[in-house]
């Protein structure tokens, strides 16, 4: 079995919080290593955004990155890659052609990748398995301005993906209704499997060490929230509620501080995307900017650091279909308060591996932090119940699961194709 894993937009091997770099780039390169572990090869194709970069990078074993040109070598809006879609889908065919390989599987992510391995599906006879890892109609439901809004072609492109490829997999059951709901999609065609994670990177370690790593104060109350900046991460949820934790004068609340990891650091306000240049104007306005820190998109490797550094997590999304930094989070023992947003309500536990609060509600989460700092006892039963929720979802399990769904489609598709024959030769 050879597998060709479509991320068009994004690089798995892209640095994490950046405009396009997420959850989704962990999932891909993480599930392809396992699946390499397990003797499946994989190669995963990506538009390359720098001429620099060389076309094959191996990541591990069995598993390759091929960045490919399509359009400029350089950071562009996503929706434009639909005009150089042509253009990837023949480099795509080319390099299989080149290497004299034949894939038995195309699994793509998200949508704009669902549309090139349509393309490739008509050359190559192969079954397609798709992940949208976020919905354009879920988005849109949730939009606060014209600029978070996603296109009508994106929403017209999912709803075909969905009565086109042989099979979905959404990461939670609630991700598979919204599927049905928004688009009218056949519930049976779409396989629940959850996202994983790196349960030996991501640990409990021990706070004091990670502090002095990161040379952040020994002394102080961290809040952490990371993700990229845009507006449907809800970082300024946090902000308010770092606001008004500090209007109580709370003895703990003199050393309360925010770090937000993703986008571009303090040193670099040149670099700031309209998102990160407003929630600057938030800190301002409500006096807390000396207390709120960007640190800029970290490498994944360093991300547990700062989980373990930090007194809470937030996750204050406005949208989830899953909720990777979450399950991170609770893979190093962080003590998490998460939205009740799409699957954040199902991969924490409620009160047990973590605490929930309605969506924009920055007093709800306000009240959880506080309630989490005056009751440090609370905070380690927490703790110890996030990492142990976490350990359901490491990724070889994960791997099991998909790659039997690749063995079902195979042999449905191979199947299917033996019929076409047999009809074709009798008529």
């Amino acid at each position: 079995m050879r597998v060709a894993m479509l991320s068009v937009h994004s690089s798995p091997l892209a640095k994490l919080g950046g405009k396009e770099a997420g959850g989704m780039n962990v999932y891909v390169r993480e599930l392809a290593r396992e699946l390499g572990c397990r003797g499946i090869p994989v190669d995963i194709f990506t538009r390359t955004q720098q001429r620099s970069l060389p076309t094959i990078q191996p990541v591990a074993c069995g598993v390759r990155v091929i960045n490919l040109h399509a359009g400029p070598a350089a950071p562009y809006d996503k929706n434009w890659i639909l005009t150089y879609l042509p253009e990837f889908v023949s480099r795509v065919r080319c390099f299989a052609d080149g290497e004299d390989i034949a894939y038995d599987l195309i699994h793509s992510h998200y949508w704009l990748s669902g549309e090139a391995a349509l393309r490739l599906r008509r050359s190559w006879d192969t079954p397609v398995l798709h992940m949208f890892h976020t919905l354009g109609a879920m988005k849109n439901s949730v939009a606060r301005s014209k600029e978070e809004t996603e296109t009508g072609r994106r929403i017209a492109i999912e709803r075909r993906l969905l009565h086109e490829v042989d099979a979905v997999v959404a990461a939670t059951p609630l991700d598979r209704a919204q599927m049905v709901w928004h688009y009218g999609a056949e519930a049976e065609r779409i396989r629940v499997v959850p996202c994983g994670v790196d349960l030996t990177r991501f640990r409990p370690t021990d706070q004091v060490s990670a502090r002095r790593t990161l040379g952040l104060p020994a002394q102080e109350y961290l809040l952490l929230c990371v993700g990229r900046m845009e507006p449907l991460k809800g970082m300024d949820a946090l902000i308010r509620a770092l606001a008004l934790l500090r209007a109580q004068q709370q003895p703990w609340a003199a050393t309360l501080k925010v770090v937000l990891v993703g986008g571009e650091p303090e040193d670099r306000p040149h670099a700031w995307n309209s998102e990160q240049r407003r929630l600057d104007a938030l800190r301002r306005e409500l006096g807390v900017a000396e207390h709120v820190r960007f640190v800029g998109a970290q490498d994944q490797d360093r991300l547990p650091t700062y989980f373990a550094a930090a007194d809470v997590v937030a996750v204050p999304s406005h949208y989830e279909s899953f909720g990777m930094v979450a399950l991170e989070a609770l893979a190093a023992g962080a003590a998490v308060v998460a939205s009740n947003a799409g699957g954040l309500a199902l991969t924490i536990e409620d009160g047990r591996s973590g605490l929930l609060f309605p969506v924009d509600d920055h007093t709800a989460l306000a009240q959880h932090i506080a309630h989490l700092l005056e009751h440090p006892d609370a905070a380690v039963a927490l703790r110890t119940a996030a990492r142990a929720r976490a350990t359901e979802f490491g990724w070889g399990a994960i791997a099991r699961r998909i790659s039997g769904l690749y063995t079902e489609l195979i042999a449905t598709h191979a199947a299917a194709r033996a019929a076409r024959r047999s009809t074709a030769q009798v008529s």
